[in-house]
């Protein structure tokens, strides 16, 4: 986890890199990306009153127990989320907008609950009600990967993939 203000030297540089089961806050205006999301899902939370912003990049639903929280979309979108308010954002101004879920391969749940990134879509949506949080815009589901940069000044989340290009969400 972490969390940037304008006095640390990764936020001062202006791009804050998101690993894999990861997430990072920012009170400033720098960029928050993450890369590699196949059925991975990232979640891009912002306030725009504060411009507080968080990503997250989620590998698997949900949690199982609490040793990697930021490894499963039900826990990230929780701590996401109390860094954010630790900063000073409201979840009541919080918008999310999300990416990623893909199915890579043809690999189905036993019980028939869908892909991985199926999941992780439905994990996120589900995660994201319990708190209130409306997703605004999302580009989720399909067979291709994705990297993320989510504009801390604005909100906007720049979504790159070799099949579809970049746009913003």
């Amino acid at each position: 986890m972490q969390v940037y203000t304008t006095d640390t030297p990764a936020a001062r540089s202006g791009r804050i890199k998101v690993g894999i089961a990861d997430f990072a806050v920012s009170s400033d205006e720098s960029t928050l990306t993450t890369s590699g999301l196949g059925s991975c899902i990232g979640v891009a939370l912002y306030d725009p009153e504060t411009g507080i912003s968080g990503l997250a990049h989620a590998m698997l639903p949900n949690a199982d127990d609490d040793s990697e929280p930021a490894k499963f979309v039900d826990t990230s979108v929780e701590l996401l989320l109390e860094e954010m308010r630790a900063v000073g954002a409201d979840t009541d101004r919080i918008v999310a907008k999300i990416a990623g879920g893909s199915t890579m391969f043809d690999f189905t749940s036993a019980d028939g609950d869908g892909s991985i990134g199926d999941r992780n879509v439905a994990a996120t949506r589900t995660a994201l009600a319990g708190f209130g949080i409306d997703v605004v815009a999302e580009d989720v589901g399909g067979s291709h990967g994705r990297s993320l940069e989510l504009e801390s000044e604005t909100g906007d989340l720049r979504v790159r993939s070799a099949k579809s290009g970049t746009h913003v969400l």
